[in-house]
């Protein structure tokens, strides 16, 4: 079961002894009295902690305020030592460390200003500027505490009310419903959808979540799959059943803004989802469906509806296997005020993203409503993968964005070896290198958006087109594996203290790590890669690489990049003489080296853009230096890979039996 909450009350701090909640809060046995007698005395303890109620004799205070969301200082009072003859440790005073904060996070980002200065239009830009610099205020001064509290107080599920109904009812925090308003007041998915800037409104939605995602909790997730969905329907047309929702999922207004779930994966699934989908659907006299099945991993369990695949029961009683067996559902999660056929088994213990309610689902007659042609869930799903893709590439860079920031903060404060931490150039080394990571990642992903906004207003070109197609796959691959490594080396900068929970900083390594997982894992990715091409017949890679020359055609006249230029046509050079010898070898290799394959592409086109933007009217030295940071990695995976004969069948003997050493007689002895 997962941990109860408890409301904190005021002035009582979330990182006193007595928040930590046992695992078994709703069970008998000493955990739960525990749990009971810590529950009556936190009022009193509060009572006794404010000011008037303490006893009149000398208090001293201790240390500084306490770290809120990613090690900030929080609104929580200064502790203090009270109690009668009570004495000051000097050891303790001298000990404490000054907490990084991070001010207005759109003021502090002159990558992200300087982007949308050159890309957005003269009269958009100057209607985004002043909301973002109002939106980043707000995120600094309510949203991440708000984002803290959920952390502290995860999701819990009640089975069963005190009169022994089954009510199912996950219970979140009030900070987390809150999420939920302001989402809908700052438009978060309503913008990519009213369009007010044409093509650019995706483009102020995107840099909206980027500044959102490191200090909202993990609500770009729900967020993330109401875009999707509203996505499915806009491509479907808006059809008269599916109004309603769509107007909900795209709403301003927090009274009616609605939050979709997508209800995909079950117990054989992950990415097999043709392979791994149970759920049937049998048609009821009313046109509507009856489901039945059970869903292994719900996330965002508390939404208001859902999009989930099934198979639908013919006249024979019979289901079509396969993919092509699959339809696309949408079904409201409740009605009438109660679940609707849905049993809530249990609640996911996750590694990260524990503030967001994550179940296990039994649809038993789960009334739902067929939205795509039979047997054409999966081309009908495609639209919304790709949307909840790009949310997790813009994810990994505005937590990488966040990590980075809070790290180069710390470094002005702490001192070590008589220094502080900015005044030792090894440091500022590894700074520099995370640095780069976060600017190629945060330039792919507008850049993706850019082409997004394109597409949905129709004024992409066929080239343009194609880009975007390639480029989801390799953007949330390659920024998904990027956020796991910056963000580790990101505690690492603080010493011990990235390894203490209650600085919040190891929330956005947990968060990293769903990343290269969610909505496709590297290697599935990869394989969708490999698909694009093929399936263009080339055409694909064909435009990759005339975009890439068309991009760098402005650094080539910059004397201080004409090196780094080099080196990127030299790989892109590479890469082309690469894809005609994989493809006289055949699929099979082609997709031993697809992922390096992938990489490599995704490195060139990173390099690409930060050249493109060095080589901008009006770029900063610095935006040289991290392009010509960038490319100095100068590292062609499947060129050196295929030189040392990684694709070969020889290889893949050589891989089993490398990862099966002493397998076999191992299992035997069990």
């Amino acid at each position: 079961m997962p941990p109860a909450w408890h409301p904190r009350p005021t002035g009582f701090s979330p990182l006193d002894p007595a928040r930590s909640r046992p695992r078994n809060a709703l069970g008998g046995g000493r955990a739960a009295q525990r749990l009971a007698i810590r529950s009556a005395l936190l009022p009193t303890v509060a009572l006794f902690l404010h000011k008037e109620n303490r006893p009149s004799c000398p208090r001293i205070r201790i240390g500084h305020a306490l770290p809120g969301p990613g090690g900030l200082e929080s609104s929580e009072p200064l502790r203090e030592a009270g109690g009668c003859g009570a004495l000051e440790d000097p050891s303790a005073r001298l000990a404490t460390m000054e907490a990084p904060r991070i001010g207005n996070p759109y003021l502090e980002d002159p990558l992200l200003q300087a982007y949308l200065r050159a890309h957005l239009p003269a009269q958009v830009f100057a209607e985004v500027n002043p909301d973002l610099e109002r939106f980043g205020d707000r995120l600094r001064d309510e949203i991440q505490f708000l984002g803290r509290e959920c952390e502290l107080n995860p999701p819990r599920l009640l089975h069963f009310d005190a009169w022994g109904q089954r009510v199912d009812q996950v219970i979140t925090c009030p900070a987390w419903k809150r999420l939920k308003d302001i989402s809908a007041e700052e438009s978060l998915v309503a913008e990519g959808y009213k369009r007010r800037y044409s093509c650019w409104s995706r483009v102020h939605q995107i840099a909206k979540l980027y500044l959102f995602v490191s200090c909202s909790a993990s609500y770009v997730c729900p967020l993330a799959m109401t875009d999707g969905a509203a996505k499915v329907i806009e491509s479907l047309g808006i059809p008269k059943p599916l109004e309603e929702a769509y107007a909900h999922l795209t709403s301003c207004d927090p009274k009616t803004f609605w939050i979709s779930g997508q209800w995909m994966t079950e117990r054989k699934g992950g990415s097999d989802v043709g392979g791994g989908t149970e759920t049937v659907a049998r048609e009821l006299p009313d046109g509507s469906y009856s489901l039945h099945g059970f869903k292994w991993f719900t996330s965002a369990t508390d939404s208001d509806m859902a999009l989930t695949l099934a198979r639908i029961v013919g006249p024979d009683g019979q289901t079509k296997q396969g993919s092509r067996g699959l339809s696309l559902f949408y079904l409201k999660t409740y009605e009438d005020r109660k679940l609707n056929g849905i049993k809530i088994e249990r609640l996911k213990e996750k590694l990260g993203t524990r503030e967001m309610p994550t179940a296990e689902l039994l649809l038993d007659g789960a009334r739902a409503h067929l939205i795509s042609a039979e047997g054409k869930g999966i081309p009908c799903i495609a639209n919304m993968l790709n949307i909840t893709r790009i949310y997790n590439a813009v994810s990994a860079a505005g937590i990488m964005r966040r990590m980075v920031d809070l790290a180069r903060d710390y470094a002005t404060k702490r001192e070590a070896f008589g220094k502080p931490l900015k005044d030792h150039p090894l440091h500022m080394q590894t700074l520099a290198r995370m640095e780069v990571q976060v600017q190629g990642a945060f330039l792919l992903v507008m850049e993706l958006t850019r082409l997004l906004g394109l597409e949905e207003t129709k004024m992409a070109t066929e080239q343009e087109k194609l880009m975007l197609r390639l480029l989801t796959p390799l953007a949330k691959l390659y920024t998904a594996k990027q956020v796991v490594a910056v963000n580790s080396e990101g505690l690492e900068c603080f010493g011990g203290q990235g390894f203490m929970e209650d600085t919040g900083l190891p929330v956005l390594l947990r968060i990293s790590q769903v990343l290269p997982i969610w909505e496709g894992t590297t290697n599935i990715l990869s394989l969708d890669v490999l698909r694009c091409i093929l399936k263009s017949q080339g055409k694909a890679l064909d435009v990759f690489f005339s975009t890439a020359q068309a991009k760098l055609e402005a650094a080539t006249r910059q004397s201080e990049l004409q090196t780094s230029v080099q080196i990127v046509q030299n790989n892109l050079q590479k890469l082309k003489q690469f894809v005609p010898r994989m493809d006289s070898k055949g699929e099979a290799e082609w997709q031993l080296a697809v992922r390096d394959f992938a990489y490599t592409l995704a490195w060139i086109y990173v390099g690409v853009l930060l050249l493109e933007q060095a080589a901008r009217a009006g770029a900063s030295a610095t935006n040289t230096y991290a392009a010509q940071r960038w490319c100095q990695e100068d590292v062609c995976l499947v060129d050196r890979e295929e030189k040392a004969g990684s694709y070969s069948s020889k290889a893949v003997s050589l891989d089993q039996s490398l990862v099966y050493d002493g397998y076999s007689s191992l299992r035997g002895k069990l």
